[in-house]
């Protein structure tokens, strides 16, 4: 029998905590309040950081519980963020603000929760058919990191399976990625999919072509490098960007393949919501199917860019309304 959702009895915290920003809203009587982005740069820890969102809050004693995201592993309710020296330790949060339960659960796990609430209005088609309801669905997302999840169906309605596979060893597909990953192997030892997909990983793309090629060129950030490349000023980034769709396609295809998502493979992060449409002329979807006997197995399987920036609030929210049941 498939769960009912229903409205929290009481106001509950939501937060969704990353490398970069930290965003809090609170739900409360079945609506959600305006997301409020705060930089983790402006703050030395999480503990500030939430208390300054409270401290700007007119009822901040009424919220009896939070349900937060956080970009790392969590291990007994506690998490050190992997892109930045925050912590968060969900015994702690109940004791000094006296909430009656804190969950703390990765943020990719969140977004994993919103794919079966999201508004197809806010997704773009990058190839495949239509899903099945009754398989997985998995979301990964290039941003500071890159996250992963998965989401099965259920009788109860479904089991959301947080991963760590972006810290995977990532493989190359032609002998040019051998060499990118080669060189970058010199640097970092073992090479993870998130060293080349993420934020620093297409800096990290970037800086190897251009070591490879023996061109001298600017020192760039990971927006820099993006721009460049898509309006085509910088032949460097353009070839950094068009191995990072490429990659990100092969990944996303492991990923449909280990998981057997046949419901669909969702791609969150903010770093490729700006571009979508060069997204979806890029190799993305030949590599996602690019896997020998098993391209037919996976050309059916349809594969989507989350446009809403807020999709992990979608699904926390949905948790929230989940637990409000149980």
């Amino acid at each position: 029998m498939k769960a009912r959702a229903s409205h929290p009895p009481h106001p509950v915290l939501l937060a969704d905590i990353g490398g970069t920003n930290a965003r809090f809203a609170v739900l409360a009587d079945g609506a959600m309040s305006a997301v409020a982005h705060m930089a983790v740069s402006d703050y030395g820890d999480f503990n500030a950081a939430l208390a300054a969102y409270l401290g700007g809050l007119a009822d901040a004693g009424s919220i009896r519980s939070a349900i937060l995201a956080a970009s790392g592993a969590v291990r007994d309710n506690r998490c050190a963020l992997t892109n930045n020296d925050w912590v968060i330790d969900a015994a702690a949060l109940r004791s000094a603000y006296g909430l009656s339960s804190v969950r703390l659960i990765n943020d990719f796990e969140a977004v994993a929760w919103s794919l079966r609430r999201l508004s197809p209005d806010r997704l773009l088609a990058l190839g495949g058919q239509v899903p099945s309801a009754e398989a997985p669905c998995a979301a990964l997302g290039p941003g500071t990191g890159l996250g992963m999840a998965v989401s099965i169906p259920h009788a109860a309605g479904q089991i959301v399976l947080s991963s760590e596979g972006g810290h995977a060893s990532i493989a190359g597909d032609s002998l040019r990625e051998d060499a990118v990953i080669a060189h970058l192997r010199q640097r970092y030892g073992h090479m993870s999919a998130e060293r080349v997909l993420s934020g620093r990983g297409l800096e990290n793309l970037y800086a190897a072509l251009a070591a490879l090629d023996g061109v001298a060129v600017p020192e760039r950030r990971a927006a820099d490098v993006m721009q460049t490349g898509i309006e085509g000023s910088c032949a460097v980034s353009r070839a950094a960007v068009d191995m990072f769709c490429a990659m990100l396609g092969s990944v996303a295809g492991n990923l449909a393949l280990t998981f057997g998502a046949k419901g669909g493979v969702y791609i969150g992060g903010g770093i490729l919501r700006r571009v979508p449409d060069y997204l979806a002329r890029s190799e993305f979807r030949e590599r996602f199917e690019d896997k020998g006997r098993f391209r037919k197995y996976l050309a059916p399987i349809p594969a989507w860019l989350i446009l809403d920036e807020d999709a992990a609030f979608v699904g926390l929210r949905a948790l929230a309304e989940v637990e409000a049941v149980g």
